[in-house]
């Protein structure tokens, strides 16, 4: 494990927050959600994440849609945070692996030669989207010496199916993207056709550096609209905040801790948000559609065996998947807000399975990939 994920216990053994309360191996259980049971699985190790520049702490992961360029269907790009020195926010690659293991690097990306702004340079984060026209899109919160003193605002950096940085996305409410995901419409695909994409992010840095370590409740969801296509690189249609108030805090074991995972419900009608710092996770009504903030949403579920929730993603039968940060659990809750199972998918360090996990994505007919930063691999539940 790396030593940033041990320190994490010092933030995962005490945070009280709208009374939730995290105690070390202690599951925070809400009155009316009783704990789910454990679901018998298997794990595999499909490969290592790291590349040749040494480069650690796997956090995005997407399995892409087409095969384009360097670009293969049903491989998965995997984004990672940290350097060979495992410094937060420093890291600049993105790798490509095979469900058989058949590892390649997708891109390096060059902090000096970004062709647009990108405040503070390059640390990618859990933010990794592959549009079906073969862009891909990462975000970038970045330091200079792996610490909150250093991060800066980054930005959404847009590359071709080659690996090539092609442009970046900024602006003042993109401020440490963290997570995100997306909802695409027809067109932009590899005959040409022009079309649709939405994105929704997570970002963590409004207020959090004044906060000195202190909880500010400043974190938002922005939805950009681009115009698509599979011949010229993405264009902003629209940028609007529909998520905010989400608690948020710099921490020197996790850099930023605040809202993480997203995913879209089928329907297109809710967008799932895990709320890291309150233990739940919150859903956001009519996100494609609505026109001011949905604040910081209702909630979901919350307590029970969530711990810390960090990644998730929507299950391939419409459930909510969330891994924890604080134990190393895989938690599935239903669209009413029932937590189904509980897996344990990493009990490595101290405690047990904390700070190890983030990016997750459930395969028709194969099972949960998922990232373990504390291993640095790629592995599959099923």
């Amino acid at each position: 494990m790396n030593d940033h994920k041990v320190r994490l216990l010092s933030v995962l053994c005490a945070i009280g927050v709208l009374g939730v309360l995290l105690v070390c191996g202690v599951h925070a259980a809400s009155a009316e959600q009783p704990a789910a049971p454990a679901k018998p699985h298997t794990i595999d190790t499909i490969s290592s994440t790291i590349p040749a520049n040494g480069d650690v702490n796997p956090y995005g992961i997407f399995r892409i849609p087409r095969t384009a360029g360097n670009l293969r269907r049903g491989n998965i790009l995997i984004s990672n945070f940290n350097n060979s020195a495992n410094l937060q926010g420093t890291g600049t690659t993105l790798v490509q692996i095979a469900p058989s293991g058949a590892f390649s690097l997708f891109a390096q990306i060059d902090p000096t030669t970004l062709p647009g702004l990108c405040p503070g340079g390059v640390g990618l984060t859990t933010a990794l989207v592959v549009l079906r026209s073969g862009w891909v899109i990462v975000g970038s919160l970045p330091t200079t010496d792996g610490t909150s003193a250093t991060a800066q605002a980054g930005c959404l950096i847009v590359l071709d199916s080659n690996g090539n940085v092609v442009e970046t996305i900024t602006d003042p409410q993109i401020n440490g993207p963290w997570d995100m995901t997306v909802s695409e419409g027809s067109g932009g695909d590899d005959e040409g056709h022009d079309g649709e994409a939405t994105l929704f992010v997570t970002n963590v840095l409004n207020g959090t550096l004044a906060g000195n370590g202190n909880i500010v409740n400043e974190g938002t969801v922005v939805r950009i609209k681009l115009h698509v296509s599979s011949t010229y690189a993405p264009t902003v249609d629209s940028l609007k905040v529909i998520g905010s108030g989400f608690f948020e805090r710099t921490d020197p074991a996790a850099l930023v801790i605040g809202p993480t995972g997203l995913a879209l419900s089928k329907n297109g009608d809710t967008l799932y948000v895990a709320d890291t710092l309150n233990n739940r996770i919150a859903a956001i009504d009519d996100p494609l559609t609505r026109h001011s903030s949905g604040g910081t949403g209702t909630t979901l579920t919350t307590g029970g065996t969530l711990n810390f929730p960090l990644g998730l993603t929507l299950a391939v039968n419409g459930d909510i998947l969330t891994v924890n940060g604080g134990d190393g659990y895989l938690v599935e809750t239903n669209r009413h807000g029932n937590q189904m199972f509980k897996t344990l998918l990493d009990n490595t360090g101290n405690p047990p399975g904390a700070g190890t996990l983030f990016g997750l994505i459930d395969v028709p007919g194969q099972g949960i990939y998922f990232v373990d930063d504390g291993s640095n691999t790629l592995n599959l539940f099923h």
